[in-house]
């Protein structure tokens, strides 16, 4: 048995910078994963995939973005690489392919059972992030169509011939949909719950306003319903390798992407949606409005009105017929990918601290069980808690409390 002061689960981006701050704290500790670093963006990642925030905002304790392009975005192996040099820089104690089965109290302790054997650690901070498991609608798996989830897919070359139905229209959802429609597959979109936002607005990135307005920084206090707030859906963008553009309903549409409303159920090869993709559609508008108009007005306040580009809205949805009914294999489509979402897997936390959908309960990281922690969830404190940049701020709450540091000490590091 191996004996430490702490053991953090998961060697992505959060883990390690729990564990930069860690060891500026002077805390002998381990990193445990059951792959690599950066493990998922390894192997659950679609080829042409890049980060949805800029390069700039990739900061990490003591790592910040160095690079030439500070406004273009990442691809997934560059960013694998960017972990790599990250925890070299500081000579992280990764022990990769070793997984945790099995997290249980101990004495006044905690006992990790692995495969490569167990640890007793005093502390435990959990950073396996909430996208562990696909979210796969029921009666999917009973099809005898090809049923591929979005952390499967790799590029249109690996489905089997014919249209596709793309199920869910978040963030990965409308970039597969896009790369599909563009390799010359016909593509049905089922439209849920999404956030729309533009790439750009009045010239600037949007997470540039996002940033500079304080959005990113909003805490879990600060929103009227933490639940909602925890299960918004993700952003419909994305990151290229040429000029930004949207990527959102509108631009789908103009492609030639035919768009139904919320997917239902299948019944043999036959799809059932909802009638309901105005109504998707204007809610996720009205949030926009709201959005953009809090950043025009915060851009006459401090004056940068006159310095940025003339206030231009994006386009609504002209939002064809309800479709309720859909043979998929009359309409030749071979394939349903799947992304509608990601869910926890914390099964092998033997411990009461997970709710309902298995998310780990917390409070600014820290949770029902002493010297169990945990970072990386969505909206954890601030709103940025589920982005890169993000994971540095729930690092320095989850480290202060473990080491009892005063603020501004040791876990208040700066990026830079």
């Amino acid at each position: 048995m191996h004996s430490i002061d702490t053991v953090v689960v998961g060697a992505g981006h959060a883990g390690l910078a729990v564990s930069r701050l860690l060891g500026l704290a002077g805390r002998d500790h381990v990193v445990l994963d059951r792959g690599r670093i950066g493990e998922r963006w390894r192997t659950e990642r679609w080829d042409s995939l890049r980060l949805l925030s800029p390069n700039w905002l990739t900061r990490l304790p003591g790592w910040p973005y160095g690079g030439a392009d500070p406004d273009g975005f990442m691809t997934a192996a560059r960013f694998v690489r960017h972990l790599e040099r990250y925890a070299t820089s500081f000579d992280a104690p990764v022990l990769g392919g070793t997984t945790v089965r099995e997290l249980r109290a101990f004495g006044d302790g905690y006992l990790l059972i692995t495969d490569r054997g167990t640890w007793r650690a005093a502390n435990v901070v959990i950073a396996t992030g909430p996208h562990a498991v696909p979210v796969v609608p029921a009666g999917l798996a009973a099809t005898g169509l090809e049923v591929v989830t979005a952390n499967r897919y790799r590029n249109p070359g690996q489905l089997a011939p014919g249209g596709v139905l793309v199920v869910g229209a978040s963030s990965s959802g409308v970039q597969l949909a896009d790369e599909l429609n563009r390799a010359g597959r016909d593509v049905v979109l089922a439209v849920g719950r999404h956030t729309r936002l533009p790439r750009r607005y009045r010239g600037m990135d949007i997470f540039r306003w996002l940033d500079i307005t304080g959005k990113l920084a909003r805490t879990i206090d600060e929103v009227p319903d933490p639940v909602a707030a925890r299960h918004e859906p993700s952003m419909q963008l994305v990151g290229t390798d040429s000029a930004p553009r949207d990527l959102d309903l509108v631009t789908l549409q103009d492609q030639g992407v035919r768009l139904v409303g919320h997917f239902a159920r299948l019944e043999g090869t036959r799809a059932r949606f909802r009638p309901d993709l105005a109504e998707q559609a204007a809610v996720a508008d009205k949030r926009l409005t709201h959005l953009l108009d809090s950043i025009d007005w915060y851009a006459a306040w401090t004056g940068l009105g006159t310095e940025i580009l003339p206030i231009t809205r994006p386009r609504r949805l002209d939002v064809p017929a309800p479709v309720e009914r859909l043979d998929l294999a009359r309409e030749g489509i071979g394939t349903v990918l799947v992304a509608t979402g990601y869910r926890p897997d914390t099964r092998w936390i033997r411990l009461p601290i997970t709710g309902p959908d298995g998310a780990v309960r917390q409070r600014r990281g820290v949770t029902p069980a002493p010297g169990v922690y945990v970072v990386g969830q969505r909206f954890q404190y601030r709103r940025d808690s589920a982005f890169i940049d993000g994971a540095r701020y729930d690092a320095a709450d989850v480290v202060r409390h473990l080491t009892g540091s005063a603020a501004g000490s040791v876990g208040a590091e700066p990026a830079a």
